[in-house]
C-alpha cells in the first residue's frame, strides 16, 4: 500500500510556513527540529515534489502554496475535535491564533488576554499584530483562528462588537491648536503631515475628502511608535485613532477632527468555516463581560 499523508506531516508544514524556519517550527510544536525536518521530508516523498524552499526564511513552493490551505483545514479540524472532546469532559483547551491591529494590541488586548487567562487558563492565545487590510486575509486563509477586524461589514453570528473608534489629530502640547475642543482638518495644512500606513489612511483621506481639503502628507511612516516619536520630536502632526491615547506621551495630545470619521472594531472567527470551541469560548467570555473595559477610547 502506498504511503499516505498524515496529520503530523501537515502540522509540520503549517508550522514551518507560519514561523519561517524549522527551528522555530520545532519550538512551536514542542518537538525536535529533526522531527520537523523528517515530517516535511516524508510529506514531500508522498507528494513526489518539494513543498518548502529551504532558506531564511523557509517559504512554500508553488505546490506547497496549493497544499497549505488544505493542511491548515486539516490541522484546525483535528484541533477542534480535540477541543470538543475536552469541552465534553468539562474543560476548554487549545491554542487560538488571534490577529489584531497595532492600536488594539497596545491597548485593548492586554486586558482581554488577562481576562481570558482567568476565565480559561487552559487556552493559549498567540497574538499576531498586523495592518487593518491584512487581518481579514489572514482569517480567511486560516493563518489565524480569530481576528479584530476594522470596518468588516455585517459580522458572522457569534462575533463581538468592540465599539467605534474615532479619528483624532496628534499634536505636541505646545502646538497652537492643542487646546481646541476639535480641529478642522483644513487647520492642519500649515504643518508637515505624518501619515501612518498601518491601516487608517482611508479614514484620514475620507475626512479630508468630505472637507474638500487637499491632502498632502509629507512623510509616510509604517510603525505607529515611530510616528508618535516624530510628532513628539516636533517633526510634524498626524491623525490616528483615539484608541491610541495610552500610547501618546504626556507632552502630546489627541484632539477630535472635523469632519468626524470613525472605524468599527469587531472580534470574530472566520466567516467561511466552523469556529473552534476555544474561539467560541473566548468570544463568549467577552460577551459575558470578562473583557471589561472593551470599547475604551471609542
Amino acid at each position: 500500500m502506498a504511503p499516505e499523508v498524515n496529520l503530523a506531516q501537515l502540522r509540520a508544514l503549517v508550522a514551518v510556513a507560519d514561523t519561517g524556519g524549522f527551528g522555530a517550527a520545532a519550538d512551536e510544536l514542542g518537538i525536535s527540529q529533526s522531527a520537523v525536518s523528517h515530517a516535511v521530508a516524508a510529506l514531500e516523498r508522498v507528494l513526489g515534489a518539494p513543498v518548502l524552499l529551504r532558506g531564511t526564511p523557509a517559504r512554500p513552493t508553488p505546490l506547497g502554496e496549493q497544499v497549505l490551505p488544505h493542511a491548515r483545514t486539516a490541522v484546525a479540524s483535528a484541533a477542534a475535535v480535540r477541543a470538543v472532546a475536552t469541552r465534553h469532559s468539562g474543560g476548554l483547551t487549545g491554542t487560538v491564533r488571534l490577529a489584531a491591529p497595532t492600536t488594539v494590541c497596545q491597548t485593548l488586548l492586554p486586558g482581554l488576554l488577562r481576562d481570558w487567562k482567568a476565565a480559561h487558563p487552559q487556552v493559549t492565545v498567540r497574538v499576531f499584530e498586523g495592518e487593518d487590510a491584512e487581518l481579514a486575509t489572514w482569517l480567511a486563509a486560516g493563518t489565524v483562528d480569530a481576528a479584530v477586524l476594522v470596518d468588516a461589514g455585517p459580522p458572522p453570528p457569534g462575533a463581538v462588537a468592540l465599539g467605534a473608534d474615532s479619528m483624532h489629530a496628534l499634536l505636541r502640547r505646545d502646538h497652537p491648536l492643542a487646546g481646541q475642543r476639535s480641529i478642522h482638518v483644513a487647520e492642519l495644512e500649515d504643518d508637515d503631515f505624518l501619515l501612518s500606513e498601518g491601516g487608517c489612511e482611508r479614514h484620514i483621506r475620507e475626512s479630508y475628502r468630505r472637507a474638500g481639503t487637499r491632502f498632502t502628507p509629507r512623510h509616510r511612516i509604517r510603525d505607529l511608535n515611530t510616528l508618535i516619536g516624530m510628532v513628539h520630536a516636533g517633526v510634524g502632526v498626524s491623525v490616528m485613532p483615539a484608541l491610541a491615547l495610552t500610547m501618546v506621551p504626556a507632552d502630546c495630545v489627541l484632539v477630535p477632527i472635523r469632519p468626524a470619521v470613525h472605524r468599527t472594531l469587531t472580534l470574530t472567527g472566520p466567516a467561511g468555516r466552523p469556529w473552534s470551541p476555544a474561539v467560541t469560548g473566548l468570544l463568549a467570555a467577552v460577551r459575558a463581560g470578562a473583557g471589561a473595559g472593551v470599547g475604551a477610547g471609542a
